[in-house]
């Protein structure tokens, strides 16, 4: 033991005979020969002091504590003197509670209907927003995040699987390995939730069509479906669908899954005739086919675990292609899926996108738009207040690009177009959906508590003054447009209706505000403006149904029935005749006004051929009250000019009706469905007193008490003519 151990301080010895360079020599930063004395030192006739004599000088640290030191006394003093500032350190909850507890009535309760003044100046407890969101886990286990993501896209090998949870690992991505093994057997037992049926036996293979009406289909898509969605990337995807149809056996799911949701919303777009003289089959069957096939593809993705974008894409689309026949309710319920998926996924985060490859964060950005602006119409069908159109997000709005100039590969966004592109029409209807959920007025109807936080892009109420940014946009972008062109025109048309819709909602918004008396002063003066922001709504309707250009995208503008302008011309009209005291004879003179509206509304009405038949009639019963009582109010066959077109046509179907209930032949015998009893053609009269709108009732509407007035029975009921979806009552035959 002795002998081995001798060895020990030699070797510690020869550790600390390395010289080092000389102090003068590394002051002077030369190369030292590293003997005593060296060869610089004896040159210079200087001492030669060796390094190894002199202890390394430790580098001086970061006086933090006494900077500290220093912010805390100048905070100190700030508070001392009441002077608002952003500490560096916000004190902890439990002390701001003790802090801000001084007499009660001194205690600030911030409700919905604080004012926003009361939140425009930072107190001394505000910090700077977070510009990135806390995982939970990672704060749980004290790590400090690279990078954020949000997919939940985690390694699944089998190092992971055999030591199923590390030193070094994400726990999400181990909760959610934990939670794919628990339901790894039962993936299917949540899908009828949203699907209804289980899986079925039947191979998706043989519910394709050949391989020519696929091509058929798939222009049809490009023509009809694409330039309005821009969900899908047309290079690209084309040659995915050239490479699949020649394997549709092996083909993935997801891919499937689209592949059968572009079936969809092609037939969609077709009229019966072109669905028989293309397909050889009626469009009902082609959609029940298609959309059946399409349900179990998703089925067979996963949809509901996915992190595809395919598989979001294809539920997407297969969502627009049963509105028609889906209610509203529970569309709004199966497109909060889709969203919350989205959500999961990080589609409505920018840091999440601008991660991404350019191609994949501009297609994430077009379909999260698409999703968000498609559920904010179905919450108008139903309810308003659950829409996602609100500025609790970042997303950005999709570039004016080309699918050609994004391709794969790229590293960088190519530059944005001044020229409109074949992304127009989502491009312009993205930046108002972008302006419109930073609005006062919008957020009024929508969760008014986030106008008290939420960075608006409107000043205080009362004008519209506070869209003429908007207004200019439009303006600028649509100066480029030709209005030969069919994308082109419908953009045009369909930007000036939503600008004139949001004009007409700022000024229904501020309303409920006005006093009794300052109510019916504002009402003299501004409600000619308001009328004609709905007259604008009709017209550019008008405009989209009775253009030949617009043959290919109706699909789309029949889910986009005007009834804010009806609703609010017959409410207009009949408050005219209603009005009593000085400002009546102000306001009757007004024939002008009266004789436009029963225009627009005529050529509204003829322009979108409107199909009450079978179940359709109970909406013809809601929409016929609300015509009849304006033209009743306003004097009817007592007044010159004769009667409307819209009230000579709605009179027609009713004596039909009411002669079909009378004649022995009950309306249901010869339309196939449940038609209207005697009480609901009652309800129409305009002089009797039933139940109005008791088809829908218990149905809350969009913007109860607002835009429809506290003032009599009559605008109670309306309330419950919104809900329905005026979409279905047009005839499919274009």
């Amino acid at each position: 033991m002795d002998k081995q151990a001798t060895p020990e301080p030699a070797r510690v010895a020869a550790k600390s005979q390395r010289v080092l360079a000389c102090q003068l020599c590394q002051q002077r930063k030369v190369k030292c020969d590293r003997k005593f004395p060296c060869a610089n030192c004896v040159r210079a006739g200087a001492q030669c002091a060796p390094a190894t004599l002199v202890p390394r000088q430790r580098r001086r640290r970061f006086p933090e504590r006494e900077l500290l030191a220093r912010i805390r006394h100048y905070e100190a003093l700030l508070r001392q003197h009441n002077v608002q500032f952003e500490p560096l350190h916000p004190p902890a909850p439990s002390s701001v509670a003790a802090e801000s507890t001084p007499s009660p009535g001194d205690v600030h309760v911030a409700t919905p209907d604080t004012p926003r003044t009361a939140y425009s100046e930072p107190s001394n407890q505000e910090k700077a927003p977070k510009q990135r969101t806390t995982n939970l886990w990672h704060a749980l286990s004290r790590k400090k995040p690279e990078t954020e993501d949000d997919s939940d896209d985690a390694p699944d090998d089998d190092e992971r699987d055999s030591r199923f949870l590390g030193d070094d690992d994400d726990m999400g991505n181990v909760i959610k390995t934990a939670w794919d093994r628990t339901y790894h057997n039962t993936s299917e037992s949540s899908h009828h939730l949203l699907f209804g049926s289980p899986a079925s036996t039947v191979a998706l293979t043989t519910l394709h069509p050949d391989q020519a009406k696929i091509f058929r289909l798939w222009q049809v898509y490009l023509d009809n479906v694409n330039p309005l969605l821009k969900v899908t990337h047309t290079p690209s995807l084309q040659a995915r669908i050239i490479d699949a149809m020649s394997d549709l056996a092996n083909i993935s799911a997801p891919l499937e899954a689209l592949l059968f949701s572009i079936y969809c919303t092609a037939v969609l777009s077709l009229a019966e005739n072109q669905c028989r003289t293309l397909f050889g089959s009626s469009r009902k069957d082609l959609l029940a086919g298609y959309q059946f096939a399409c349900r179990q593809a998703l089925l067979n993705a996963n949809v509901l675990q996915s992190s595809d974008h395919d598989c979001l894409t294809a539920l997407f689309l297969y969502l627009v292609s049963v509105k028609p026949s889906t209610d509203p309710r529970s569309l709004s319920s199966m497109l909060a899926v889709a969203i919350h998926m989205a959500q999961r996924l990080g589609y409505h985060k920018e840091s999440s996108n601008e991660r991404r490859p350019v191609l994949e964060a501009e297609m994430r950005r077009r379909l999260w738009w698409a999703l968000v602006i498609f559920d904010g119409r179905v919450c108008e069908i139903y309810n308003y207040r659950t829409a996602t159109l609100a500025p609790t997000w970042n997303c950005r709005t999709p570039l004016n690009l080309n699918d050609f100039e994004l391709l794969p590969d790229m590293k960088t966004a190519p530059a944005v177009n001044d020229k409109p592109t074949e992304a127009l029409f989502v491009l312009v209807r993205s930046e108002i959906s972008d302006f419109t959920r930073h609005c006062a007025f919008h957020l009024d109807f929508t969760d008014p508590f986030l106008t008290t936080f939420a960075e608006t892009k409107t000043g205080p109420r009362g004008g519209g003054e506070n869209l003429l940014e908007m207004k200019q946009l439009l303006t600028k972008t649509l100066a480029r447009c030709e209005p030969a062109n069919p994308l082109h025109f419908m953009t045009t048309w369909t930007a000036r209706g939503l600008l004139a819709r949001s004009l007409l909602l700022e000024h229904c918004s501020r309303q409920p505000d006005d006093t009794e008396q300052g109510g019916q002063q504002n009402e003299q003066d501004d409600q000619t403006p308001a009328i004609t922001h709905a007259l604008a709504m009709l017209d550019c309707d008008t405009h989209l149904m009775a253009s030949p250009l617009t043959r290919g995208f109706r699909w789309h503008l029949h889910s986009h029935f005007p009834f804010l302008a009806y609703t609010y011309i017959a409410q207009h009209l009949k408050r005219r005749r209603t009005r009593t005291g000085p400002a009546a004879a102000d306001v009757d003179v007004d024939e002008e006004t009266a004789a436009a509206a029963w225009q627009a509304m005529s050529d509204n009405y003829e322009a979108r051929d409107m199909d009450f038949s079978g179940v359709h009639q109970p909406l013809f019963v809601l929409f016929s009250r609300v015509i009849l009582q304006a033209w009743e109010a306003v004097g009817g066959e007592d007044r010159g000019g004769g009667m409307p077109r819209i009230v000579a046509s709605i009179k027609g179907r009713m004596a039909e009706m009411q002669m079909l209930a009378s004649g022995g032949g009950h309306p249901a015998e010869q339309l196939g469905q449940e038609g209207p009893s005697m009480a609901d053609l009652a309800m129409v009269n305009v002089g009797g007193d039933g139940a109005g709108g008791s088809v829908f009732a218990g149905m809350e509407g969009v913007y109860p008490g607002v835009l429809l007035g506290q003032g009599g029975m009559e605008y109670m009921e309306m309330d419950q003519l919104w809900p329905a979806d005026w979409g279905l009552v047009q005839r499919q035959r274009w």
